[in-house]
């Protein structure tokens, strides 16, 4: 049974409010075509119907941590859970509620992982825009490369927080002929194949801790550490392309590459050290599906990798994910709740330049 704790939400207030500034702000300066209206031939977005969704998911964070020029490596994995959820979209914004049951998770006694996963991934006309707040406490080995032969399959570190918050803001260029709606979200349906580049700003900030310093009973002393901070913020540049075949069937990809500055600080029981520089990340998107009028049935998975500024001799990747099968239904609303729903239109609170 999955426990939620939420804690550190003053410094999360603080840190993501000033991030998403930065990248909300860089937004207001790309060009604008929110006002153009799609073209119909391509695809066609149902903005007057509402998309409900049953589907499954599991989220994950993960660690890996490399020693530099060594070839020692860790994998440190929590143990989420499959979840069964229900949900819903309309014009853009979309709610999400699900729980992991028991009886799809009857494995879960490696370690006790307490999570609480918030990902966001909108998708308005000519852009995306990702946001993360992911608290995780409890994680074990999933995989070792080094100098040890006998690290045992069970070893778990029940009291590791990994703490990671972040957005990811870009604009999609040939956003007339491609819905990234239609791959994620259900609340379009793309009819011919089309691909745009994307390009956008993205910034991230956390931590990881471990207080108990279990890792020096077991791993080289490179790969030991009590607590990691960092932060990273710099531009994207990216493709995606839709290949629909028979208008109803399709298969969606997407990547994106990120410079990004920023600084990693690490303490251990030996030393205490950070930098700053430059580092490479990527952010993958695969879809695939049937999509029509009414219903549609999906897969979809998102992957993050964000490499951190290296810091005594550590290469650290924070890996984030997601990975669902939806099933989904559209259907009209009636005035009186299309009222209500119109408040939550995401395309109302973006920049827009009217056509002279």
């Amino acid at each position: 049974m999955v426990k939620l704790r939420i804690n550190c939400f003053v410094l999360f207030a603080k840190n993501f409010f000033i991030g998403f500034s930065i990248a909300l702000g860089f937004l207001f300066l790309l060009p604008s075509k929110s006002i153009a209206k799609e073209d119909t031939t391509y695809y066609v977005s149902y903005r007057n119907l509402l998309t409900t969704r049953i589907y499954t998911s599991r989220k994950y964070t993960s660690l890996l941590i490399t020693e530099n020029n060594k070839g020692s490596r860790i994998g440190l994995e929590p143990n989420s859970t499959l979840n069964l959820g229900v949900g819903a979209t309309y014009n853009d914004f979309t709610l999400n509620l699900a729980y992991g049951f028991d009886f799809m998770n009857p494995n879960r006694d490696q370690v006790e992982t307490q999570y609480l996963d918030l990902q966001a991934h909108a998708y308005p006309k000519n852009w995306v825009i990702d946001l993360f707040a992911q608290f995780y406490k409890g994680f074990y080995v999933n995989s070792y490369t080094g100098p040890l032969p006998n690290i045992p399959s069970e070893l778990a570190f029940p009291e590791m927080k990994v703490r990671k918050f972040g957005a990811n803001v870009q604009y999609l260029f040939n956003g007339d002929k491609l819905s990234l709606k239609a791959a994620f979200l259900q609340s379009a349906w793309q009819k011919k194949s089309a691909g745009s580049l994307v390009a956008g700003m993205e910034f991230y900030f956390g931590s990881a801790q471990d207080e108990n310093n279990i890792l020096a009973e077991f791993v080289p002393v490179p790969l030991q550490f009590k607590r990691l901070n960092f932060f990273e913020i710099g531009p994207n540049l990216g493709y995606v392309h839709t290949i629909v075949i028979a208008k109803h069937f399709f298969i969606t990809g997407m990547v994106s590459g990120n410079i990004g500055i920023g600084n990693t600080r690490i303490s251990s029981d030996l030393a205490q050290e950070g930098s700053w520089g430059f580092n490479t990340n990527y952010f993958l998107r695969g879809f695939v599906g049937y999509n029509g009028p009414v219903w549609s049935v999906n897969a979809n998975y998102v992957h993050n990798n964000v490499r951190i500024q290296e810091a005594r001799n550590y290469l650290t990747d924070f890996q984030t994910g997601n990975y669902r099968i939806n099933f989904v239904y559209r259907f009209n609303v009636g005035p009186k709740l299309k009222k209500q729903l119109d408040y939550i239109d995401i395309n109302r609170y973006l920049p827009e330049k009217k056509d002279k």
